[in-house]
C-alpha cells in the first residue's frame, strides 16, 4: 500500500496562478504523476479569496479527486488557513507551499527522499529573497536575528513555510489552538528531526503579493510576543535603569539645594526630564497593552477559524 502525501496550499484571490499550479502538480509532467509510488491528496485552503478562486478550485475538483478543499468563511490569515490544513489533512506527511509557484513542487521529492531516511521535518532554506526591495530584505533579517537572541529556541533565518512535515508534526501542531499564530516559530518549537535543503526563490508569475508591509510588521510582531517576554523583560530593566537616574538626580538637586542654596532646575531641564520619563510610561505600557491584547482575544474561547464549505471527510 503507497504512502499518502498531503500538499496543503493555502490561497487568497490565486485565481490566475491556479492553471499553472494544477499543472505543475497534476499535469502529465507534474510531481504527482512522477511519483507513482506514492498517493497524493492537494489540500487547497480558500482563506476567503475575492475573486474566482473558490470556483476555480471546486472545478478542479470534480475532474481530480485527489483535489480537496476547504473553503473558509471569511478570510482568517494564511496562519489560521494552515490551521485547518493540519486538522483536515490525512497524509501521512505533508508538504505546505504557496500557490504562487515561489515554492518549486520540484523540490518535493528531495523532501520525500530525507523523509524516508528518518528525518520528520525537512524545510526549506532560501540561497536568495528573489526580487524584495533592499529595505525588506534586511528588515527581516533583522527580525530573524532579534527573535533569534531573544527566543530560547532556534528560530531558522531565511525559513519560511515551504517543508516537509512528518504525520507526528502534524498531530503536534493540531494541539496548539492559540488564535494569535506565529507558524513558523512552531515549527520551531515542537522540535522532532529536521533537515535543511536549500533552494532558490522564485517571483510570483502572476498576480501581486497580498502580503502588504503592515501585514508583515503584524506578523512579525505576532512572532516577538508569541515566543518571547523580552519586550517585556527590557521595558523593566530599562524602567528601572531610569528609575535609578531620576532618584540620583533628584538627590543631586536636593543636596545641592540644601548645601549651596541653589535653586531648582529651571522649566527647560525640568520639562526634559517629564517628557522623556512619559515616553519611557507610555512605550512600557505599549508593551504591556501588546501582551494583554492577546490574552484578551484567547480568552474569548472563539474557533482559530471557520468552515464556509468543504469537499473533506474529517
Amino acid at each position: 500500500m503507497n504512502k499518502k502525501v498531503s500538499i496543503l496550499i493555502p490561497c487568497f484571490n490565486e485565481e490566475e496562478g491556479l492553471p499553472m499550479l494544477y499543472d505543475a502538480l497534476c499535469g502529465t509532467k507534474g510531481i504527482c504523476e512522477n511519483l507513482k509510488e506514492y498517493d497524493f491528496e492537494i489540500l487547497l485552503i480558500n482563506d476567503g479569496s475575492k475573486d474566482n478562486t473558490l470556483n476555480i478550485i471546486k472545478t478542479y475538483a470534480e475532474i481530480d479527486k485527489r483535489i480537496k478543499y476547504i473553503s473558509l468563511s471569511r478570510n482568517f490569515g494564511k496562519e489560521c488557513a494552515m490551521l485547518s490544513g493540519f486538522d483536515y489533512a490525512s497524509g501521512d506527511c505533508m508538504v505546505i507551499m504557496d500557490a504562487d509557484l515561489q515554492h518549486p513542487p520540484t523540490l518535493i521529492p528531495e523532501m520525500l527522499k530525507y523523509w524516508e531516511q528518518g528525518y520528520e521535518d525537512v524545510y526549506a532554506k532560501r540561497k536568495s529573497r528573489g526580487k524584495e526591495s533592499w529595505l525588506r530584505k534586511r528588515l527581516s533579517l533583522t527580525y530573524y536575528n532579534l527573535l533569534q537572541k531573544t527566543s530560547r529556541f532556534d528560530i531558522l533565518e531565511n525559513v519560511g513555510d515551504f517543508r516537509l512535515l512528518d504525520r507526528k508534526c502534524i498531530d503536534a501542531l493540531q494541539t496548539m489552538r492559540e488564535k494569535e499564530r506565529y507558524t513558523k516559530g512552531m515549527f520551531a518549537w515542537i522540535g522532532f528531526k529536521k533537515k535543511e535543503i536549500l533552494f532558490e526563490q522564485g517571483d510570483r508569475l502572476t498576480g501581486k503579493s497580498a502580503w502588504r508591509f503592515r501585514d508583515l510588521l503584524n506578523l512579525g510582531i505576532e512572532g516577538v510576543t508569541s515566543f518571547t517576554t523580552a519586550p517585556l523583560r527590557f521595558s523593566t530593566i530599562v524602567g528601572f535603569i531610569i528609575s535609578m537616574i531620576a532618584f540620583s538626580y533628584m538627590c543631586w538637586v536636593l543636596l545641592k539645594a540644601l548645601i549651596w542654596g541653589d535653586p531648582v532646575a529651571g522649566y527647560p531641564s525640568m520639562m526634559i526630564v517629564i517628557l522623556f520619563l512619559g515616553g519611557i510610561q507610555l512605550l512600557s505600557l505599549g508593551i504591556i497593552g501588546e501582551y494583554l491584547g492577546r490574552i484578551f482575544n484567547e480568552a474569548k474561547g472563539r474557533p482559530v477559524y471557520i468552515i464556509g464549505e468543504t469537499n473533506v471527510d474529517k
